[in-house]
């Protein structure tokens, strides 16, 4: 099976196998790294300095604490993210390399300080800890939150692996060279992961990194730690999870204190400690990897309180164990086993169910609880557990006594859990019902802990009966997670609310899958309700009923002559889905004619058409592309490319040159959609390929080729294409050489267009080749009127971004200037018009015509009497309505407008009646008439040629307020189509902002002109 395959079932994407290839060696070589660095100075320490010490480094350590949080601070503070990750790997790197060097002399030279090994015990500590925040910090920052849910667990796998490495290692190196040489390999590790993890920063971390220059510092949280710290003692679900949190790590390092010293009796030499030690690594990290296949469906199954409490079981069981087996043959096997469990879930289970905890509480106060909590619970975790190891090393308790305190500690782990657990439901619902429905769907992961808890689901049924509809809808959600049948009646009694919402959502978590005929009757009494959405949703609901689908049918019949479109067109999808013969006829039928008529019904069915993967209608579907609609012909084209009809592809791309923004991207995606049978064709059409289509090919292209093609020969091609603008970009120069302002002004604003549109696709190609959310930072960086900003997204690309030739050029192509117009000459600018007539461009061709008809004599001038596109661009864009916009935006509303032409005291518009278009004046005047409240009628203005009437009325398809005549002889106008402005102000706001700004000037005129009417 190969690569690509394998990702598909993994649901690796094209951009996440680039983070992984990256990013997994860096995780399984420093793996490797921290955990060499921890056999070697853990067996070092205990076998060199005494296990019985380890309550003094460990007291040490907590005095430390503080003051490394306090240095880590600090030097955040200092240093840009970037920096402070090279500088903390830099670090880490030196202190277990001196480390090393200082082992190895010693082994040399034959000396061995006792003092030293304190000192190495605290820096590798600080190391290993250090070590996993950076990796962890470094993963999170770069993957965005759907893409940490795909690569996390390969990242964890990558680290487990390497565990499991170093504990072989540590096996085969500890009895032939010893400790320290397993110690010495480590910063080997991690010199040659430095490679790789300098490389993520430059490509990943550095562009994320970019400040705009509006951007602002966050505000200070305006609670202290000490806020934090009262609120935490006032809460007592939040103070038993700072017990959790405290005696769980307190009870592991009494464990871990309880390995180390069974394992020094048992193993006095150093080798063979090494070698034991080593394959307890190897079982623990292997045994991590096995957790990491089961943990998500454990979490799934449990809860977050529930997980902790069988945590908490297994301690118990654990100490227990060792209690009862304490001086028998077989204590090592116990003792080691319960180091490992206790390691194995504090680390790798409860971690993620403490965060949980804390997503109750709102979003800006979270990371300051936790922080605060995890802060409190590292030092006295530390301290407490420091102080049950000095039970034995300052009181000489012995270690049957040690494993019965553990035991009794355990057992009152798992009373706090039971006890907060509890808590933990009442806050739950307590924090659905204030949070809200913001808050609901982020919890969804944690109901799952109490949907087996009787009383806290009474308590989310009493919320049913809540005045505020919101915690309705909430409880209702709730209730649909837990796909408990109990709750169907309570559903159903709520579909019937007053409020559309919570009718809604009651049907939407209703499961009639095998629901009675008696639950059918009472959800279909709603397919007459007034909501179109609550229609849809009872036909949705009614489909589920196969073993019904006779009485289904009969209801679902009735809707296929619904008002609404989409009701209908739900219900064509609900008959499809009773899978009967009857019902599949119907449904044909149905759609075979929805799609004859057109219209906005067809918009929906090929939405189906396109969602059931019916390809008998494609020759239907097929035929709507030429739907005068532009919504028709946008929705066929998406069934198409679903459909995978291939047949179509000349048609699509043959409109996409005059293709608004929407056709724009549905044609891609549809390319997109139809797969890898197109790229041929996109291919080979792409070097002769106007701007929109290169736009449009490249951007498909990015996600059908593979890896090798992608970074190959289409950015190749791209590079090629950044260099062709650069010759284009001399015409608006050379028409000002020749005499011809106007349309350098329009040479401009093509050459702004062709590389906005060339831009677009160069980008298309590199999130393919780097990731979506680099190129975004990188791109709002080069957008910022910052030059400092501007400057450091040009560096990132000058670096090599992707593919380094194609990032090279294209900041290259970003900091031309305009020097490289300098010493342009008639005949050059000549030529270069020349050459542009040449091109596939239609408007460099228009501009190369007219500047020849003006050479003539003729000029901009139209030809009898009627404008062409050139002719209208240059004329629109003196109105102020379209002042503002591109000139492809200015071109589309060209090819919408029509030239009319009235007599003198044609009404173009009539006070109280309705218009289905606006008019642009080209030549001619035109008088605005209204009638005061005072019954007096009177003239408000005149418009002349570039002035606008009939906007608002053709907008709002309101009655017109005004009378509009033409005035002192014929008039021609450009007239716009009621439907054509509504999507063009959709598709462009700045049309829509032109209109207006124009209408409250009209309103201004008119108040002016009423007054004037009443005096």
């Amino acid at each position: 099976m190969d690569l690509q395959r394998w990702s598909r079932r993994l649901g690796i994407k094209a951009e996440d196998r680039r983070k992984l290839w990256l990013m997994v060696p860096v995780f399984l070589l420093c793996g490797i790294a921290e955990t060499l660095n921890y056999n070697g100075f853990m067996t070092l320490f205990n076998q060199r300095f005494g296990s019985a010490n380890l309550p003094y480094v460990y007291i040490a350590e907590a005095v430390i604490l503080p003051l490394e949080a306090w240095f880590m601070t600090w030097l955040a503070g200092r240093l840009s993210k970037p920096d402070l990750m090279r500088a903390m790997y830099a670090i880490m790197t030196g202190i277990v390399l001196l480390n090393a060097i200082i082992l190895l002399g010693m082994r040399v030279t034959g000396e061995d300080f006792r003092f030293y090994y304190p000192f190495l015990f605290l820096s590798s500590s600080f190391v290993v800890r250090q070590q996993t925040i950076l990796l962890w910090s470094l993963a999170v920052d770069l993957c965005p939150t759907q893409q940490a849910k795909r690569l996390m667990p390969m990242f964890v796998a990558a680290a487990t692996l390497g565990g499991v490495a170093a504990g072989i290692i540590t096996q085969i190196v500890s009895p032939l060279l010893g400790p320290d040489w397993v110690y010495a390999l480590g910063p080997v590790f991690l010199l040659i992961a430095s490679v790789k993890y300098r490389k993520v920063i430059a490509v990943y971390l550095v562009p994320l990194t970019l400040k705009g220059s509006g951007d602002s510092a966050q505000e200070a949280e305006s609670l202290t730690s000490m806020d934090y710290f009262r609120r935490t003692l006032k809460s007592p679900f939040l103070l038993g999870v700072l017990g959790m949190m405290t005696i769980m790590p307190a009870l592991y390092f009494l464990m871990e204190f309880v390995f180390l010293n069974t394992a020094h009796v048992a193993y006095p030499d150093e080798a063979d400690f090494g070698r034991i030690f080593g394959i307890v690594t190897t079982l623990l990290f292997t045994l991590a990897f096995l957790l990491q296949l089961v943990s998500g469906r454990l979490m799934a199954l449990l809860g977050a309180s529930s997980m902790l409490t069988a945590i908490s079981g297994v301690y118990v069981l654990s100490f227990a164990l060792v209690w009862l087996l304490i001086g028998s043959p077989i204590v090592m096997l116990a003792v080691s086993g319960g180091y490992m469990l206790t390691y194995l879930l504090i680390y790798y289970s409860a971690e993620p169910s403490y965060q949980l905890f804390y997503k109750m509480l709102p979003l800006q106060q979270r990371d300051g609880f936790r922080y605060v909590a995890q802060g409190i619970a590292t030092f006295m975790g530390i301290l407490l557990g420091a102080g049950l190891q000095f039970l034995h090393t300052g009181l000489g308790w012995g270690f049957p006594a040690l494993a019965a305190i553990g035991t009794v500690g355990a057992i009152g782990l798992f009373a706090l859990t039971w006890i907060v657990r509890q808590l933990y439901m009442k806050e739950l619902v307590q924090s659905v019902q204030t949070l809200g429905l913001a808050v609901d769907l982020e919890l969804a992961e944690s109901y799952k802990g109490f949907y087996r808890n009787a009383r806290t689901m009474g308590a989310v049924q009493a919320m049913l009966q809540h005045e505020s509809e919101e915690a309705r809808e909430i409880a209702i959600n709730i209730l649909g997670r837990s796909k408990d049948k109990r709750y169907l009646p309570e559903l159903l009694e709520k579909i019937n609310d007053e409020s559309v919402r919570v009718k809604i959502a009651s049907l939407k978590a209703i499961d009639l899958s095998d629901a009675d005929l008696n639950a059918m009757v009472k959800v279909a009494s709603l397919l007459e309700d007034p909501e179109p959405e609550v229609r849809k949703e009872v036909v949705g609901k009614l489909a589920q009923m196969k073993h019904l689908s006779s009485q289904a049918f009969f209801f679902l019949r009735m809707k296929l002559l619904d008002s609404s479109p989409m009701v209908v067109a739900e219900a064509v999808k609900a008959m499809y889905l009773l899978e009967s013969a009857q019902s599949y006829e119907a449904c044909y039928e149905v759609i075979e004619q929805l799609l004859k008529d057109g219209g906005e019904p067809a918009i929906h069915v090929c939405r189906v058409v396109a969602e059931l993967n019916l390809d008998r209608f494609s020759p239907d579907v097929e035929k709507l592309l030429a739907d005068p609609h532009p919504a028709v012909r946008v929705a066929a084209t998406a069934s198409l490319g679903a459909l995978k009809r291939l047949k179509v592809v000349p048609l699509l791309i043959e409109r996409l040159p005059t293709a608004d923004q929407e056709l724009l991207r549905v044609t891609t995606q549809a390319l997109v959609d139809m797969g890898v049978g197109v790229a041929d064709s996109l291919k080979s059409m792409l070097p002769d390929a106007s701007p929109q289509v290169w736009r449009a090919a490249v951007t498909a292209l990015s996600q059908l080729l593979s890896d090798e093609e992608a970074k190959g020969w289409l950015a190749e091609h791209a590079t090629d294409k950044l260099g062709n603008i650069a010759a284009t970009a001399l015409l608006p120069e050379a028409y000002r050489k020749l005499g011809r302002p106007d349309l350098a002004e329009l040479a401009e604003m093509r050459q702004c267009d062709l590389e906005s549109t060339i831009y677009a696709g160069v980008w298309a190609l590199m999130e393919r080749l780097t990731d979506e959310q680099v190129v975004a930072a990188i791109r709002r960086a080069l957008a910022d009127p910052d030059e400092e900003t501007q400057s450091g997204g040009l560096e990132v690309l000058a670096e090599g971004l992707g593919e380094r030739k194609l990032s090279q050029k294209f900041a290259a192509v970003l900091l031309a200037d305009n020097d490289r117009t300098a010493g342009l000459t008639i005949e050059s600018a000549r030529e270069a018009v020349n050459k542009s007539a040449e091109t596939s461009d239609d408007w460099w061709k228009e501009m190369a015509t007219e500047l020849r008809r003006g050479e003539k004599g003729t000029g901009m001038q139209e030809e009898q009497g009627i404008l062409g596109r050139l002719n209208k661009v240059v004329f629109l864009k003196k109105v102020p309505f379209f002042a503002d916009l591109s000139l492809e935006e200015l071109g589309l509303i060209a090819g919408a407008a029509t030239e009319e032409k009235f007599p003198d005291g044609y009404f173009l518009l009539k006070r109280g009646e309705g218009n289905p278009a606006m008019y642009v004046i080209i030549e001619g005047n035109v008088e605005l008439t209204s009638i005061s409240a005072a019954g007096w009628e009177g003239t408000l203005g005149v418009l002349g040629a570039g002035e606008v009437c009939g906007a608002t009325s053709a907008l709002d398809e309101s009655p017109s307020s005004v009378t509009a005549q033409a005035f002192f002889g014929d008039i021609r106008v450009l007239a716009l189509q009621r439907e054509d402005v509504t999507r063009l102000v959709r598709l462009y706001p700045e049309i829509g902002i032109g209109l207006l700004r124009a209408s409250l000037a009209r309103i201004r005129l008119l108040e002016e002109m009423m007054m004037k009417i009443d005096s």
